[in-house]
């Protein structure tokens, strides 16, 4: 296949990226870059009902040469404290992994990571050590991911 020059993108990705720019999901903004049209400034705004709400935070999306036969490649930029997000933004979420589908898509990549702060997982963690807190002391974990939020995620 010939190289693709920045503004020849594959049509799949012409069209997924009108898509988030005409039909935005609710409390998530994904903006390509302009030098790099692969490479998106995301916002995913912590979902009301837990203990994330009110927090603004910042992810980097970047679409490999391969996608959508490989996922995106994407992690927080905000630091936040959650069972499956580390201390360098890795995020531990099964479609960005063995459960990829070249079916989903990126406004469904940001919701399930908006979905995975509402309901953290701490049995398949990324952080051991957050895990056990969230498994031990669920009130103490949710007083610390309240705090973490206001701390770095306000705009």
């Amino acid at each position: 296949m010939a190289s693709q020059g920045p503004q020849e993108l594959p049509k799949r990705i012409q069209k997924e990226t009108e898509n988030l720019i005409k039909k935005p999901t609710p409390g998530i903004i994904a903006t390509p870059r302009p030098e790099n049209p692969r490479h998106f400034d995301v916002t995913i705004e912590g979902p009301n009902d837990c203990c994330f709400a009110g927090g603004k935070f910042r992810l980097e999306l970047f679409l490999p040469e391969d996608y959508p036969m490989v996922p995106p490649k994407i992690h927080f930029l905000t630091k936040i404290y959650h069972p499956n997000i580390d201390r360098v933004g890795r995020i531990c979420l099964d479609i960005l992994k063995d459960k990829w589908s070249p079916a989903l898509q990126i406004d469904k990549v940001c919701l399930s990571i908006q979905l995975l702060l509402q309901n953290p997982n701490p049995d398949d963690p990324l952080d051991p050590t957050i895990a056990k807190q969230w498994r031990d002391n669920n009130a103490a974990a949710n007083q610390m991911a309240r705090e973490w939020t206001r701390k770095y995620a306000h705009a």
